[in-house]
C-alpha cells in the first residue's frame, strides 16, 4: 500500500497563500519560514521539501499569482465584438485581484525587494495578457479597432484596469467614489475611443 503524501499540492497552496497574506500585511520581512510553517500547521522540512529555499518561495508565489490570473482571463468568452471583449477581460482582471489580493502585489509591484522572477516565470506571466493582446489585435485586423500600433491600445488598456484595481487594493481612491459603478463605464469608453470610427471623427475634427 503506497505511503500518503504529506507534502501534497493542498499544503503548497495553503503555503503559497499564507506566505502570501504575511507579506500583503506585514511586509517581506514578515515572512518568516518558522512561522509560515506553523501558521499552516506544518514543519520548517515540509516548506523547504515544497519549496527549497526563501527566494524560491517568493517565485512560486509570483508563479501561483499568475497562474490564477491566467487562468481567469483565458476563461472570458469570446463574442467577436473588441469591445465587449475588451471590457469582459477588465472586469475578470478585477475579479481576479480581488480573489488574490494578497498575491497582486508580488505579481506587479516587486514586493519584495531584491526578487527577480526567474526565467520560466517571467515567460508565464507575459503568457497571461496573450488574451488581451489577441483580442486588440483582432479587433485591428477586423477594421473594429483604428489602425494603430497595437501596443498603444494594449498598454493603455492595461494601464487603465492597473491603476483603477491598484488604487481600490490599496484604498487610495476617494470614498465618494463607486469602483463598482464606474469601472466598466471607464473600460468601455477607453475601448470605444479606440473605434475606427471614433478615430475618424476625431481626424475630421482636429483638421
Amino acid at each position: 500500500m503506497p505511503r500518503p503524501r504529506t507534502h501534497d499540492e493542498a499544503l503548497r497552496l495553503k503555503l503559497l497563500d499564507r506566505a502570501g497574506e504575511l507579506i500583503s500585511a506585514d511586509g517581506p520581512k514578515a515572512l518568516s519560514l518558522r512561522k509560515l510553517a506553523a501558521d499552516a500547521g506544518t514543519s520548517t522540512t515540509a516548506v523547504y521539501s515544497l519549496f527549497g529555499s526563501k527566494p524560491d518561495l517568493v517565485n512560486a508565489l509570483y508563479v501561483e499569482g499568475f497562474r490564477r490570473f491566467g487562468e481567469r482571463l483565458n476563461a472570458v468568452a469570446r463574442t467577436g465584438d473588441a469591445v465587449a471583449d475588451l471590457v469582459r477581460l477588465g472586469v475578470a482582471y478585477r475579479a481576479s485581484a480581488q480573489a488574490d489580493p494578497h498575491l497582486y502585489a508580488i505579481m506587479f509591484t516587486r514586493s519584495v525587494p531584491g526578487f527577480e522572477p526567474n526565467a520560466e516565470a517571467d515567460r508565464l506571466a507575459r503568457a497571461t495578457l496573450e488574451p488581451l493582446e489577441d483580442t486588440i489585435r483582432r479587433g485591428i485586423a477586423s477594421g473594429q479597432f483604428a489602425d494603430v500600433a497595437p501596443e498603444v491600445i494594449i498598454v493603455s488598456s492595461w494601464g487603465l484596469v492597473h491603476g483603477l484595481v491598484s488604487l481600490e487594493l490599496s484604498g487610495n481612491l476617494p470614498p465618494e467614489f463607486s469602483v463598482s459603478g464606474a469601472y466598466e463605464e471607464a473600460l468601455r469608453a477607453n475601448a470605444s475611443g479606440w473605434l475606427a470610427a471614433q478615430q475618424t471623427s476625431g481626424d475630421d475634427l482636429s483638421g
